[in-house]
């Protein structure tokens, strides 16, 4: 170990010692953003990154296992990543499953798609598939895998769910228009049942949303860091908490 990285670690150990656990997010959304970046400054390739940046999520929730954090969503595939060219994309979706599988396998974590999966190719909605059911029964935090998904997709496969579960009840346009509402939409999201994100954090420095959980982040707190998501530490993470628990949430006042 070099100074540098004995320096870091101690440095963490002091600001989580100083994290307060009461304050913790239940819920963190994270944009895993810089993969590509961070091979091209490390001189690597495309793929290169993207497997340094599946390799960290492991890394990611392991540091959630240490706190109070009830539920992760890493956002993975945006649907508008799935209009990438075919060579880039085939990798990337085999790296995804190998993530989604080693989450699955880890024997931790309950794992959820989020997305659409009529989106994906067979073979990547079979691994999901078997993630989810592998893990059903698992009692540790939830980790939702945002595979082609995006935000405004989410919102409209909600109606058309809505429309659909009360057509079949037989319940009349003029009906549906009386009890309609917000609660009524997110019980039709892919997150139904699951607490809306406390914090959003997304890397690379890129300071928007991008689609992300458009429904549930009205009232996140977003936590936008320089680093590549690759080179993300523990003391990045902590950072995150520690900017959290320091604000004062008013809930859209």
């Amino acid at each position: 170990m070099n100074l540098r990285d004995l320096v870091y670690r101690l440095y963490a150990r002091r600001v989580e010692g100083r994290l307060d656990h009461a304050q913790v997010p239940k819920h963190i959304g994270v944009i895993l953003d810089g993969n590509r970046r961070w091979a091209k400054a490390s001189g690597g390739t495309p793929e290169q990154g993207h497997k340094a940046g599946a390799s960290k999520i492991m890394e990611l929730l392991g540091w959630s296992s240490e706190t109070d954090v009830e539920v992760v969503t890493l956002w993975m595939l945006s649907t508008d990543n799935l209009n990438r060219p075919e060579e880039q994309l085939v990798p990337l979706l085999g790296i995804i499953e190998d993530a989604v599988r080693a989450i699955a396998a880890d024997g931790r974590w309950r794992v959820h798609h989020v997305g659409t999966l009529d989106l994906l190719p067979p073979r990547t909605q079979k691994v999901l598939k078997e993630a989810e059911e592998s893990t059903r029964h698992i009692d540790g935090i939830l980790v939702n895998v945002a595979v082609g998904y995006g935000g405004r997709q989410e919102i409209a496969d909600a109606v058309r769910s809505l429309l659909i579960d009360h057509a079949e009840r037989g319940t009349s346009f003029e009906e549906l228009a009386e009890i309609v509402d917000t609660d009524l939409i997110a019980e039709h999201l892919y997150t139904r049942g699951q607490p809306d994100p406390d914090l959003v954090i997304r890397t690379s420095g890129e300071q928007r949303l991008s689609g992300f959980m458009l429904w549930q982040s009205a009232h996140s707190e977003y936590y936008f860091c320089e680093v590549h998501w690759p080179a993300f530490r523990k003391v990045d993470f902590l950072r995150a908490l520690r900017d959290y628990a320091a604000r004062h949430r008013r809930y859209g006042t």
